[in-house]
């Protein structure tokens, strides 16, 4: 098993850091998204405040970045256990600077966070916040790469 993890590693970090790091931050902008939509449109169908739908947004979007980042670890033969700590060394980085560009976008952007679910604005607004968000991610999701750290943990699993 350890000549495995070790092979993996060595086939990711063999590639082109720059592409190994946007594939990282892709995947994990795509767990993040899962939650934060649902969040947005949960809160905000609910007439939540921004500060509970804000809430319910990150929590979700944790949940659904780690559970993506599990399923390929979890196939590979590893147990929940493992899995979920892997994640969680993988994951926690780059989900945490999305959440916050993201979030904060939704807040600066003038009416985006009591805009209707039916509106430009709101599918607009969250699109723009989201993509900002990855392209915040993607540097600190390289330099951990880089260093044997972040995403390149669970590609050393898959």
């Amino acid at each position: 098993m350890k000549e495995h993890l070790h092979q993996n590693y060595h086939r990711v970090i063999e590639q082109p850091l720059s592409r190994v790091a946007l594939m990282a931050t892709v995947h994990c902008l795509s767990g993040c998204t899962i939650g934060e939509i649902a969040g947005m449109v949960i809160g905000t169908a609910l007439g939540w405040s921004n500060a509970a739908t804000i809430a319910l947004a990150i929590t979700l979007a944790f949940l659904s970045g780690y559970l993506l980042t599990m399923l390929p670890i979890v196939r590979a033969g590893y147990d929940y256990k493992a899995a979920m700590s892997i994640a969680f060394a993988a994951d926690t980085a780059s989900i945490t600077i999305m959440e916050i560009v993201d979030n904060l976008m939704m807040l600066i952007i003038p009416g985006a966070m009591d805009a209707a679910l039916d509106s430009l604005l709101f599918w607009g607004s969250l699109a723009i916040a989201l993509m900002i968000a990855g392209v915040a991610a993607f540097p600190v999701n390289r330099w951990l790469i880089a260093r044997g750290r972040g995403h390149a943990l669970a590609h050393a699993h898959h």
